[in-house]
């Protein structure tokens, strides 16, 4: 120490730049030093790195400065989760303060939504893993429950000892309460409240699951209110939005607990009702709802009413379906009931939709089809039988389907009738027949050709047009070898329209044809406004003639008819010998059908021309004197009485004909022809000597079938058919005794 002393001390902080280029901060505390005559002398200095020191001190400045000013809560307990200090934040948030809850556990914050398994999970993570972080809702010191982001840190001493909780959390009560108004705005309808179409579709998800987990239905159906619409024009739009307001609310209090009603626009509603065990508690739930809706309600003042109609379908079905899918299904069903009168429910029709869709399927199909060229026509000739004249050809379309071979028109027409195709595969019809008649005119095959036109297309506008245009198309072909045939049961609606087209091509050299003749409800009509040139009888008619008395005078008033109104007559269906054969007798020697020539591609028509002669027994054959029809009927009828035999004993009809030859049909008339002059006493002798016994032999296969004798029953019906062959030579042979003796 020098003789004059220590004058001053100072201390100085400042950075240093150390060899390694790092910066410190060193505390200096300086020493001035006097000589003896009182200046100084010099200086003593100590310097100290205080430069973890001082990054403590800022540290703590810090984080005294986040805990008083954070906007966050924090709370820090000790080991035992006493509280020991929180901010001003946790006041702000929870009301109590500092002084309030030190010592005192978190707990008394606690509300009663999270319930004691979460907050026992909550500590059991934070025992596990020294931190937990999530949502918890609490109560503030005026009750008040609030939601909070919480996360909660343990702190450890050196030792590696728990001896602090650290606990930070936010108020997120507000966005809690945005997000639960987006949740809802998103899910629920902002008039009624009541779901909306996207939440009803995830709870139809949960209650088709829930469907199949208890083996129980599930009814949706979709409700449309009848009337709203007058409501909203008379009163307002406000009048309307509170009666669906009113209704929804009459519509919850309908519904069983459980069960779902959602609002999907306008004045729709779409129900989900869950465990139904019976479809009939369905209904009642319906008829419910029904009368809910057309009850009478005063609304803003006025009095108002409505009714709703009702669509509904069940889950689950046979094949899988969505949830869209069964909501389209009630949707269906609801239309069916406004159509049906409206205030009514409907249930879907599962099997109709799905013929409903293999509809649209093969209409699809068949468009493809005319696409592809998989269409064909065969030709089915058209003869005089007694001449064995050709008198033309009708087309008959045919599909070649490519995995399920040539279908008949039966198996794909009556899927367009009515529809756009049915004119677009008719016009192919006409444009394939003008080509073929001319590809025959140059093989020298002169034919006329008919072709079957449907009631839609020949009421279009412009079907003249497009015929004579496909005619113009082929100048080769005369129009006079064209037919057009037009089905006897189209309903023409524009029958004047339809009248003016058949003249104009009338007058082109085309004739008309009214096809299946008897078969419709426009008959004498159609006689007397269509100029048609032929009438075409129905195959049902020819095909059981032989045995139905009534189809024969069916056939006998037609062919009265035609005379009447002086038109030629074809009959189709002449499928046997003995249908030519009876069909001439009875005076219509036009005839088509199996017996003549089955429909055959073109190419082999010239081949069956070349070939082409009628029996002889058509040959020898013509028409009955009116006198002698009684016989042709009389035939019929006792082939009748014979087929009724056989239906009973083959328990086709319950009641065997009458057994008494004198009561039958044929044996009145028998006894009444014998006594007529100039009849052919041997003749009818033997006819009836037949007859008796042909009713004998009925009576014993009568008592066979009551005794259950079935090998002997069908063999004396073999022989009853034999001699009822007899029996009809035998009335032939009088027609032609009757016809020599007029001659």
């Amino acid at each position: 120490m020098m003789a004059g002393g220590v004058c001053e001390f100072e201390y100085v902080e400042n950075s240093i730049q150390t060899k390694t280029g790092q910066t410190r901060l060193i505390a200096w505390h300086n020493a001035f030093m006097q000589n003896p005559h009182g200046t100084v002398s010099g200086m003593l200095s100590a310097g100290e790195d205080i430069t973890e020191r001082k990054q403590a001190e800022e540290d703590l400045k810090l984080a005294a400065s986040v805990f008083v000013h954070a906007n966050e809560g924090i709370i820090i307990t000790d080991a035992n989760a006493a509280i020991i200090d929180v901010n001003q934040a946790f006041t702000r948030i929870t009301g109590y303060s500092r002084e309030e809850v030190l010592g005192k556990k978190p707990n008394l914050l606690r509300s009663d939504q999270n319930g004691d398994t979460f907050h026992r999970e909550m500590w059991q993570s934070l025992q596990q893993y020294g931190q937990w972080s999530g949502e918890i809702w609490n109560r503030r010191k005026n009750g008040e429950a609030y939601a909070e982001l919480l996360t909660i840190s343990a702190l450890y001493d050196d030792d590696d000892q728990v001896h602090r909780y650290l606990g930070l959390f936010s108020d997120i009560t507000a966005q809690k309460q945005h997000q639960q108004q987006l949740e809802h705005s998103a899910h629920y309808d902002a008039l009624t409240s009541l779901p909306n179409r996207i939440l009803l579709a995830d709870r139809l998800h949960q209650a088709m699951v829930q469907s199949h987990r208890h083996d129980t239905l599930l009814a949706v159906a979709y409700l449309d209110l009848d009337g709203f619409k007058l409501v909203n024009d008379s009163f307002g739009h406000d009048v309307g939005d509170q009666l669906l307001v009113d209704l929804s609310g009459r519509f919850v209090a309908a519904l069983r607990e459980g069960d779902t009603i959602a609002r999907i626009g306008g004045d729709e509603f779409a129900i989900a009702m869950l465990d139904i065990a019976d479809k009939c508690n369905c209904h009642l739930v319906l008829k419910r709802l029904l009368n809910v809706a057309s009850a009478p309600l005063v609304v803003n003042g006025h009095r108002v009413h409505v009714s709703a109609s009702v669509g509904v379908t069940f889950y689950p079905q046979k094949e899988e379906v969505d949830a869209d899918q069964l909501l389209r299904q009630a949707d269906q069903a609801m239309y069916q009931a406004k159509q049906s009168g409206k205030n009514r429910y409907h249930v879907f029709d599962l099997e109709k939709d799905r013929s409903v869709r293999d509809q649209v399927d093969s209409l699809s199909r068949i468009e493809s089809a005319l696409k592809n060229n998989e269409f064909v026509l065969h030709y089915q000739p058209k003869v005089n039988m007694r001449t064995g004249q050709v008198v033309g050809v009708e087309a008959l379309i045919r599909w070649n389907h490519p995995e399920r071979g040539l279908l008949l028109p039966v198996n794909f027409l009556p899927l367009i009738e009515n529809h756009e195709l049915i004119i677009e595969l008719g016009d192919w019809v006409l444009k394939d027949v003008l080509a073929q008649l001319e590809r025959w005119q140059a093989q020298g095959i002169g034919l006329s050709v008919s072709i079957n036109v449907n009631g839609y297309h020949l009421q279009q506008p412009d079907f003249f047009q497009n015929l004579c245009a496909s005619l113009s198309a082929c100048p080769a072909v005369d129009p006079s070898c064209l037919e057009l045939e037009i089905l006897e049961t189209s309903a023409l609606e524009d029958i004047a329209h339809v009248g003016h087209v058949i003249q104009d091509c009338r007058e082109m050299g085309i004739h008309f044809v009214l096809d299946d003749f008897g078969t419709g409800y426009s008959s004498l009509t159609y006689l007397k406004r269509l100029q048609t040139r032929m009438l075409k009888i129905d195959q049902s008619f020819v095909r059981d003639m032989l045995d139905d008395p009534d189809d024969l005078a069916i056939l006998d008033g037609v062919l009265g008819l035609a005379r009447s109104f002086r038109k030629q007559v074809i009959a189709e269906g002449v499928e046997t010998l003995e249908h030519g054969e009876m069909l001439l007798m009875m005076g219509c020697e036009l005839g088509q059908g199996y017996a003549i020539a089955h429909p055959m591609p073109a190419d082999d028509m010239g081949d069956w021309l070349e070939r082409w002669q009628p029996d002889p027994r058509w040959q020898q054959s013509s028409k009955a004197r009116p006198e002698d029809e009684m016989i042709v009927h009389a035939i019929v009828e006792h082939r009748a009485w014979v087929t009724r035999l056989e239906k009973y004993i083959r328990g086709d009809r319950a009641e065997p004909p009458v057994l008494d030859p004198a009561d039958c049909r044929f044996g009145c008339w028998l006894a009444g022809f014998e006594k007529e002059p100039g009849s052919d006493h041997a003749g009818v002798e033997h006819i009836n000597l037949l007859h008796k016994e042909i009713h004998q032999l009925a009576e014993q296969v009568v008592q066979h079938k009551q005794d259950r004798s079935g090998d002997e029953a069908d063999s004396l019906l073999l022989t009853i058919r034999s001699l009822q062959r007899d029996l009809v030579v035998d009335l032939k042979q009088l027609i032609l005794k009757s016809r020599v003796q007029f001659h």
